[in-house]
Parts: C-alpha cells; sequence; structure tokens
C-alpha cells in the first residue's frame, strides 16, 4: 500500500498562500491501548496558538519501524476532522519521504488530505549524511543511494539535528525554509513542539483544546 500511494507524493512547491499551519504529534496509553492526537492549530506569520484538539482512538496496528502512519493517522484524521476549518500546511512529528518506500507519516497524511505537509522528525529513520555544523541554521543532505530524501537540520546551537523531509506538495527547499520560519528559542519547530509538549502532558495548558 506504502510503495503505492507514494507515486501521488509530489515534492514540489504546488500551494497557494500558507497562513495556517497545524502542528501534529501522537502519544500513547499502552496499558489501555489507546492512541492520542494532539494538534495545534497556529498562524504561521507569528506563531500564536489559535486552537488545540486532542483525539483518542484504540491503537489500531502495533509499533513496527517504516510502518508508523498505520498506527498514528487514524486517530490524526480523527483529530483534523475537528478542525472548524482547514489548516494550509501540515507539519508532522515524523518522516515525509525520508522513508524506506519514501512514504513516512507526513506524506501520507499529506495524500490523504491534499494539504502540503513536511515531516519533522527527531531521528534518521533511513538514509545517510554528514553531521552538520554546530550552529543553528548548518544543514547537510540526507541521501538514500543516490536520491536526496531529506534535509539534517542543525535547529539550535550545540543540539541534536532534526531531520526534515518533505511530505507532499511543497519541495524539500521549502520544508526547510518553512521549518526554519517555525523556529524560536527551542530545538523544534514551534508548531510540532507545542503537539509535542501537549502530548507529553495529555492535557490542555492552554484551556483552549477540546479533548474528544
Amino acid at each position: 500500500m506504502q510503495s503505492q500511494l507514494a507515486h501521488q507524493v509530489r515534492i514540489e512547491d504546488d500551494f497557494g498562500s500558507l497562513q495556517t499551519v497545524a502542528g501534529i504529534d501522537v502519544s500513547y496509553d499502552v496499558d489501555l491501548n489507546l492512541s492520542f492526537a494532539f494538534i495545534v492549530f497556529m498562524n504561521l506569520s507569528d506563531l500564536k496558538l489559535q486552537r488545540s484538539i486532542t483525539a483518542q482512538l484504540t491503537t489500531p496496528f502495533p509499533y513496527i519501524p517504516g510502518f508508523l502512519s498505520f498506527r498514528e493517522v487514524p486517530v490524526i484524521m480523527k483529530a483534523l476532522a475537528q478542525l472548524s476549518e482547514k489548516p494550509d500546511l501540515l507539519m508532522v512529528d515524523g518522516q515525509g519521504i525520508a522513508h524506506p518506500r519514501r512514504f513516512g507519516i507526513a506524506a501520507h497524511l499529506g495524500v490523504l488530505t491534499e494539504l502540503p505537509a513536511i515531516g519533522v522528525a527527531k531521528s534518521r529513520l533511513v538514509g545517510r549524511y554528514q553531521e552538520p555544523g554546530q550552529s543553528r541554521g548548518d544543514t547537510s543532505f540526507l541521501w538514500e543511494k543516490d536520491q536526496q530524501i531529506g534535509t539534517v537540520l542543525r535547529s539550535k546551537d550545540h543540539t541534536n539535528p532534526l531531520f526534515i523531509s518533505a511530505g507532499h506538495r511543497l519541495s524539500q527547499d521549502t520544508a526547510v525554509r518553512i521549518t526554519m520560519q517555525c523556529l524560536r528559542k527551542h530545538r523544534l519547530p514551534e508548531p510540532t513542539r507545542l503537539a509535542d509538549k501537549l502530548s507529553k502532558q495529555r492535557d490542555d495548558p492552554t484551556g483552549q483544546g477540546t479533548f474528544l
């Protein structure tokens, strides 16, 4: 299924005005076999939080590297359905095309929603690279055979790099540029950082979220 759907992925800039972004992360309750999706809806211009959404489902798929989307996409789609307006862009804690079959979770969500999508991963799944410089904004290419599948980005001085890969309807250069635009003083860009923070707390400290 991944190999078939990967043919629908478009790694080229194909979007209008990008004004809003949804940051996405997922956490689990292993004992109860539940998955929780956390989505933060933000303006790209000022990165101010507009709304947060949480949804839960029974976890439908075991953890198998390379097949994360089958575990997380159902609960993410449930959460996205609760947004009153579609975001212009998805920023996902996970891989875009930096995946053995070029179809990580950001690519999967991009194809399903037909929205531009970026994968922002905290670790490498596949590929080879040289360590980028130690300063914020330093980059190197992530390669698989003779194809660039992502960018290794030092998002904060002297911290572990992030692995940025386009997911759908935007180029790799644009994926990196938008990720840099979303960085503040932390290692993670604000959309996935706030979604990650909510996933760890499993509550809504902003008072703006909805638990479904």
